[in-house]
């Protein structure tokens, strides 16, 4: 069988490999739809988590092939969303031995609940998003908004748009998207945004300010926006939201930002501001999951290829930087 694996910094090959041998508290599932993640890229420029070749894949969806006879809840047939967290085993397609990015994978651990129903009559394809919605949904987790609030969004990548899409089922429509690639920021108003600004093309903070109003500050008055979720990786982004933002504001940063950045601490006291990282999934698994019954989201899939094309569309995703889901399809359905 055939499964995408890193074997050293840039050197990811499809690889031929034995087929898994599945134990009695394990499922396998044959794999319709898997998502190429920012972390996948990264993993591939550092080589891999692992001594050995590196699995990976993470965000997936397909049917479930066998189950081992201490699997309950799952049949053979069901149509089924990959929770990552392998317990003891690693995170599937981070560090763990295996990765979705594979027509038949190996769910180790299948007993604990890993496996979730894709609701009746979604498109394996769209239930794939699940676990990228998961993140950005936690991003606006940490970001301790509610109806009302006034929220901008940095980065519409897939988590950025996760986010906006989180926050508009939620009930909170003052959201501004941030970004430098106009696909994505179609994408953005297309979910409903607000606004979508080009900060190459526009002073960001004074459309800001003229969007949600302004708040007295020592220094002058800012914008008015409650919250920010940082997911453009941009290291000056951060810094930009502490010198610019609302007393009393909050952000979410959910985007890797690999090495050390400026940060003006007295800001951020005297602004008694509020930073958290997010990087996870909400508690219930099954939040984003119905958020996808609730909205169609697989507008946000611009891109789809075959597993063989693999290298395709890792261009896409690297060489654009205005796409939005690139998607790996298998089929099956």
């Amino acid at each position: 069988m055939k499964q995408i694996r890193v074997h050293g910094p840039n050197d990811v090959r499809l690889d031929d490999i034995d087929p898994p041998a599945p134990g009695p508290r394990d499922a396998l599932v044959r794999i319709a739809a898997c998502g190429i993640c920012g972390s996948d890229v990264s993993y591939i420029h550092m080589g891999g988590l692992t001594k050995g070749p590196m699995c990976l894949g993470h965000e997936c969806a397909g049917i479930v092939e066998w189950v081992g006879a201490e699997v309950t809840g799952t049949r053979v047939g069901d149509r089924v969303i990959v929770h990552t967290d392998g317990g003891e085993s690693g995170s599937l397609g981070s560090g763990a031995g295996e990765g979705a990015l594979t027509h038949e994978l190996l769910v180790r651990d299948a007993a604990r609940g890993r496996l979730y129903r894709v609701p009746e009559g979604m498109p394996l394809r769209t239930a794939a998003l699940a676990e990228p919605l998961g993140v950005g949904m936690q991003a606006v987790n940490q970001a301790d908004v509610s109806p009302g609030d006034k929220v901008a969004v940095f980065g519409c990548g897939p988590i950025g748009l996760m986010a906006i899409a989180t926050l508009l089922d939620r009930g909170i429509h003052e959201v501004v998207a941030i970004d430098l690639g106009p696909a994505r920021l179609a994408l953005a108003e297309r979910l409903g945004a607000q606004a979508a600004l080009n900060p190459v093309e526009t002073d960001v903070w004074a459309e800001l300010a003229r969007l949600h109003g302004t708040k007295p500050f020592r220094f002058g008055p800012t914008a008015a926006t409650d919250a920010f979720i940082e997911a453009s990786g941009s290291d000056q982004v951060i810094g930009d939201v502490l010198q610019n933002g609302r007393f009393g504001g909050r952000m979410s940063v959910v985007a890797l930002h690999y090495q050390p950045v400026p940060t003006s601490f007295l800001m951020l006291l005297m602004k008694q501001f509020t930073v958290r990282g997010s990087i996870e999934y909400p508690e219930r698994f099954e939040d984003p999951i119905e958020l996808l019954a609730r909205r169609d989201l697989s507008a946000l899939i611009t891109h789809d290829f075959p597993l063989e094309a693999f290298h395709d569309g890792l261009a896409v995703l690297e060489g654009s930087k205005d796409c939005g889901k690139v998607m790996i399809t298998m089929g099956a359905e």
